[in-house]
């Protein structure tokens, strides 16, 4: 791999092709947004500056302290409409932080919020019930860099400023095999109502970006990820058992999927039983060696009612990948993506049943996921090297997959589509769709669904 060029030419680069990318679609799309979807806050009552409490922001001075008493005070003034916190420029290296209900996370252009590295004083917190363990290694995880849980009226905005995890050292001890936990996320959110995640740049994160999990009314919009392909796991935005979640008009570069919906793991993710539902994913601009979008592979809660639309992927593993695994339990129903454009991409499309591993060896061999309904349309893609592969379970065929209008091409001869324990219906598809997509009633549900 070339060497990864400046953090700020590659963030300048990022954002003038987010820039660009949404310029393109507002023509006609500048009416479809969901900035309404979680009202925006009352004006605040108040507003505090981390440097008000002891904070400095010269990039050696760890700032831990001075932003817990920041959001204490936030939290015991109870102001009208709650309070803004105010982040300066400068660099503020800290350890993680909790934030409070009706707060505001304000950083000022050139504002840097950068995470120790000093990874033994991580705290460490319980695994979320719907995985039973930590995502990576049993027991515990180590919490993420700003935290919340049982909140509502929450918003992480600025002026482009950054929230950089200094992720090498965690990326490091995971492919040395030295991580004792999982390790963090830069921004997760739990139990959490009516957030909005707006003009931030998100770089280098230890594990995934931004995971709101066991949430709803969430908009994550105007948003920048940032982490070099070679990074494991930073996947971007990944909402998690939560609905009505809005991500839109973002660029997100990372080593693993950009977008990624999940709903729990195995046995415990069936127990839990809370899916991811009521999800729109609009205007996304990327690059990874893993997917694009992507639902899965942990959907043992069920994923249903998603909308994904206007995306556009270079340099990617896969376009588009739905996955499960056998095991999972569960359902993926009732997608829609559609106006998605690719270039240099192995797999235009994947959809299997066989991807994931699994907490431990107590789950289900019995628990066959649902897949239906899926609808696929409006796909242009050149530089692709293989059309795409849908392999469903031998006991749990895949059905109602719909392909419409997607054209494939390549420098070679695109590898043409595999199929597996599916049905479902195919038009105007090139390269030819394979004969499972051919059938007579998958065809009519092709016509209605779009």
């Amino acid at each position: 791999m070339a060497r990864r060029r400046p953090c700020e030419l590659l963030l300048a680069l990022a954002l003038a092709s987010a820039a660009t990318a949404v310029l393109v679609a507002a023509g006609a799309q500048a009416q479809e947004t969901c900035s309404g979807a979680v009202p925006a806050p009352p004006r605040r009552g108040a507003r505090v500056s981390v440097a008000s409490f002891g904070g400095v922001g010269d990039g050696r001075t760890l700032n831990t302290g001075a932003f817990a008493r920041a959001v204490a005070r936030i939290d015991r003034l109870r102001a009208p409409g709650g309070a803004e916190l105010y982040v300066p420029p400068g660099m503020w290296l800290t350890g993680p932080f909790n934030l409070t209900s009706r707060m505001t996370l304000f950083l000022a252009r050139g504002a840097v919020i950068r995470a120790t590295q000093d990874t033994p004083s991580w705290p460490l917190i319980q695994p979320l019930p719907s995985y039973g363990r930590g995502r990576e290694l049993p027991g515990g995880r180590y919490i993420s860099l700003i935290h919340g849980s049982g909140l509502q009226d929450v918003v992480i905005t600025g002026e482009n400023g950054t929230i950089d995890g200094q992720g090498s050292v965690w990326w490091d001890m995971w492919k040395k095999r030295t991580l004792l936990y999982t390790r963090p996320h830069l921004l997760e959110l739990m139990s959490s109502s009516d957030i909005i995640v707006s003009n931030v740049v998100f770089q280098d994160s230890p594990f995934w970006n931004i995971h709101p999990v066991y949430c709803s009314n969430v908009v994550i919009r105007n948003v920048t990820v940032l982490a070099p392909h070679d990074s494991p796991n930073t996947d971007g935005i990944d909402p998690d058992s939560s609905s009505n979640v809005c991500i839109e008009d973002c660029y997100i570069s990372t080593g693993d999927d950009a977008v990624a919906i999940k709903s729990g793991w195995d046995e415990y993710g069936i127990a839990y039983g809370h899916p991811s539902s009521d999800i729109t994913v609009r205007r996304i601009t990327g690059s990874s060696p893993f997917a694009g979008f992507a639902v899965g592979s942990e959907t043992s809660g069920g994923v249903e009612n998603v909308l994904a639309e206007h995306l556009n992927f270079f340099g990617s593993g896969f376009g588009i990948h739905i996955k499960t695994n056998t095991g999972r339990g569960g359902f993926i129903r009732n997608i829609t993506v559609s106006d998605v454009t690719l270039d240099n991409v192995r797999y235009g499309l994947r959809i299997t049943g066989d991807v994931g591993d699994h907490p431990d060896d107590r789950y289900n061999r019995s628990a066959f996921p649902v897949v239906d309904a899926l609808t696929i349309k409006n796909v242009q893609g050149q530089n692709i090297r293989e059309a795409g592969l849908i392999k469903g379970i031998t006991d749990s065929a895949f059905s109602r997959i719909c392909l419409s209008n997607v054209k494939l091409s390549g420098g070679a001869p695109v590898r043409p589509w595999r199929c597996e324990a599916v049905t479902g219906g195919a038009i105007d598809v090139q390269p030819s769709p394979c004969t499972e997509l051919t059938s007579t009633s998958g065809t009519s549900f092709c016509t209605n669904s779009l």
